[in-house]
């Protein structure tokens, strides 16, 4: 696959790989795809999921995106306006000499080359096109242009074991099978037929159980029952129809829940999680939040594979998600469980009998009559984002559904004037987008009405540069995530003390005489997450106070200065007990000097630093902290002239970011320091005219990115070339 790739004819040759659902096609594609090989030969390398639902236009427009944003270039202002004509002319005219490898994922029908062809044009130079799909034809379609075929096969059973091991034992026994359960675990594995969709479907759901001879007996003789059919596609759906029907009932609804997104959606964990809460699927813990029992729930799914990570923080958590594996099964259980129903841009839908939960995806009024009789408890909004919802529409859904619990309108723009939203008295979580073309936006006042609410989610408000927040909104007291951009809580400074549910509160402005509020903020001792902006001098005794008492804060964010020239007060922070529980901090504020408790941040993760025109070293007062895993150093945090890391310093840090630092000349790094560096970002060091000294020490470093640094001479010799 590789030479394929790199080598062979100058012409454009289309590279194909064929399989069945589940079988490997995207894993190989993306690790060959990612290889040092792949990347050091090409110009330009993108990857686009392709999907049965793609819609051309759509896709000329994101490989056109993509190839820009590689480059970091700016984007054609009128992209966004392109029709096919133009998008074509645009994406030949970029490749034009340059030689280029497109990943095609998940390829359905022989039309996509005909759409295709032309675009990508052949330019004599080594370029590829890798397609993976289902269908042979489709592979054989693209004869009209050189092609290589690569039709994978099953795993071999020994394979099939030691993948099957790898998955079931990746918590325990360090990914060995204990030797009682060899015999039974080898049998289960060589009845997934070689297929690795089965395989770390079935070990995943063992993962999760008691690692004892007798139930994986019991287990095996029940698998057996649902394999007697040797149809393989019927052998995937029977193995995941049967690992969902070993989940614990409220894992079934969790899971079936993501069938409310659409393909190919990246579904951001938290999200989810809260509407999972508001739906009620979510039971109390013993001493544990809703938030962290569904964080259970949601790693639990990610075990039994039926969830694949899309991406993940630095420690290791899940920030998004995607389902595309079992989309199949999802949406046949929604389908006869009425769990969810859709309604769709190209007209088809499954609206019929009873509709508990609807998602929308196109602009068209045609559902409406479908659900009058319904009572709907979540309503997903996903239309074309240049678009606007129908205001018609949207009220008519909203004055006869008053039994909403959720309402997700964070993907679509509103015109509407909000005031169906005053019915919805069950209301528990609520995330919108709205354009009022205005300077700031006020949120209206009957906000208050919803008293069940638990989640206001306004981050999409983007387009305003101020939203107002009314007293009206302390009434909410079961309020446990309040998330917006620049929020003004002026009218709250002597109520959001009362608000003692609140764990998220985040995107607050607190500018000029914001003393009262800060006062105010310390009483909420629930807090989980709090995001502060243009936050003063004058308010740094008040908010050392409150953040005293925020035992329960993970992450922390403060930011002063005001507009693009920006000044930044001393922000002085004295905290004698600073929140013990603090993963992640972020502070964009000008220091004397480095804060004492920092280092006694036993707990902290992720520590940005930035515009504090430091004038002592910062490294010297973080080398020791355990858990630091990314650091960032950015943006004049730093006047002085060198950063040193000394021989045992940082010894657990993955991620070091060190960027617009205008006076640093040099980087040291003694030996045995930064012992598990893995990422290594430099930027924006006009000054730094040598390569930081003893770079060829970081052993584990995989991705090392550079630019605007003058280096006058680099060697890829001087770091470690295997894993760079």
């Amino acid at each position: 696959m590789i030479d394929w790739l790199v080598k062979g004819r100058v012409e454009r040759t289309v590279i194909s790989v064929v399989g069945m659902g589940g079988q490997g096609k995207t894993t190989l594609a993306k690790k060959k795809f990612d290889s040092k090989e792949v990347v050091g030969h090409f110009e330009c390398r993108i990857w686009i999921t392709v999907s049965q639902s793609y819609k051309i236009e759509v896709l000329l427009r994101d490989m056109l995106k993509k190839l820009y944003e590689q480059k970091r270039e700016d984007l054609p202002k009128e992209m966004t306006e392109m029709d096919r004509g133009a998008l074509i002319y645009g994406l030949r005219k970029y490749l034009q000499k340059k030689r280029y490898v497109f990943v095609f994922d998940d390829v359905w029908n022989k039309r996509f080359w005909d759409e295709i062809e032309y675009v990508v044009g052949d330019h004599k130079n080594g370029s590829k096109i890798f397609i993976t799909t289902r269908n042979m034809d489709v592979a054989v379609y693209c004869k009209k242009s050189f092609i290589e075929v690569h039709e994978l096969q099953p795993l071999t059973e020994e394979k099939s074991f030691d993948l099957f091991k790898k998955k079931a034992f990746q918590f325990d026994f360090e990914g060995c099978c204990p030797k009682e359960l060899i015999g039974i675990a080898f049998k289960i594995a060589r009845k997934c037929k070689g297929l690795p969709l089965a395989i770390v479907t079935i070990a995943g759901l063992l993962s999760t159980k008691e690692k004892n001879a007798f139930e994986w007996q019991r287990f095996s003789e029940n698998m057996t029952l649902e394999l007697r059919n040797d149809s393989h596609l019927t052998d995937i759906k029977k193995i995941l129809g049967f690992s969902y029907d070993d989940l614990p009932f409220h894992l079934k609804s969790c899971l079936l829940y993501f069938g409310m997104y659409p393909e190919d959606y990246e579904v951001k964990s938290k999200r989810v999680i809260r509407q999972w809460i508001a739906e009620g699927f979510v039971k109390d813990g013993s001493g544990k939040t809703l938030e962290e029992v569904a964080e259970g729930y949601l790693t639990e799914l990610i075990h039994r594979s039926l969830v694949q990570v899309s991406s993940i923080t630095i420690d290791g958590k899940s920030k998004s998600c995607v389902y595309d594996l079992i989309r199949m099964i999802i949406l046949e259980k929604c389908e006869d469980l009425s769990f969810c129903k859709h309604f769709n841009e190209d007209g088809h839908s499954s609206l019929s009998g009873t509709i508990r939960r609807l998602s929308i995806a196109t602009d068209s009024s045609d559902f409406r009559a479908c659900i009058e009789n319904s009572h709907i408890r979540s309503l997903f909004l996903f239309t074309n984002k240049s678009n606007y919802v129908e205001e018609s529409n949207l009220k008519r859904i909203l004055k006869k559904q008053r039994t909403l619990k959720v309402l997700n309108f964070q993907d679509v723009r509103l015109f509407i004037d909000f005031k169906p939203f005053r019915s919805l008295i069950h209301l528990k979580y609520l995330s919108f987008k709205h354009i009022p073309g205005q300077y700031q936006y006020a949120l209206p006042k009957w906000i208050g009405i919803l008293l069940n609410l638990e989640t206001l989610d306004l981050r999409a408000l983007y387009y305003h540069r101020r939203v107002i927040i009314p007293k009206e909104i302390s009434k909410l007291r079961k309020l446990r995530h309040l998330l917006g951009h620049m929020m003004s809580l002026f009218h709250l400074k002597d109520v959001i003390g009362c608000m003692e549910s609140l764990q998220t509160l985040s995107g607050v402005k607190i500018g000029k005489g914001g003393i009262e509020l800060i006062k105010e903020l310390g009483k909420l001792r629930q807090l989980r997450k709090l995001s502060l902006f243009h936050v003063r001098a004058e308010h740094s005794s008040a908010l050392s106070s409150s953040l005293n008492e925020m035992r329960h804060l993970e992450k922390l964010c403060i930011v002063s200065g005001m507009g693009f020239d920006r000044v930044f007060d001393v922000i002085d922070l004295h905290l004698v007990s600073p929140p013990p529980m603090l993963q992640n901090l972020k502070l964009c504020v000008k220091l004397n000097k480095f804060p004492e408790w920092i280092p006694q941040l036993k707990n902290l993760v992720k520590y940005d630093l930035a515009n504090s025109f430091l004038t002592d070293d910062p490294i010297k007062h973080l080398e020791n902290m355990p858990n630091l895993l990314s650091l960032s150093i950015i943006f004049n945090a730093y006047e002085g002239e060198s950063l040193h890391f000394h021989d045992g310093g940082c010894q657990n840090l993955k991620e070091l970011y060190i960027g617009d630092l205008r006076n640093k000349n040099s980087i040291v790094i003694d030996k045995g320091a930064l012992h598990s560096l893995k990422k290594f970002e430099l930027f924006g060091m006009p000054n730094l005219e040598i390569v930081p000294s003893g770079i060829q020490h970081l052993e584990k470093l995989e991705v090392l990115n550079l630019w605007d640094v003058p280096f006058a001479e680099f060697n890829l010799c001087q770091v470690n070339q295997s894993k760079t």
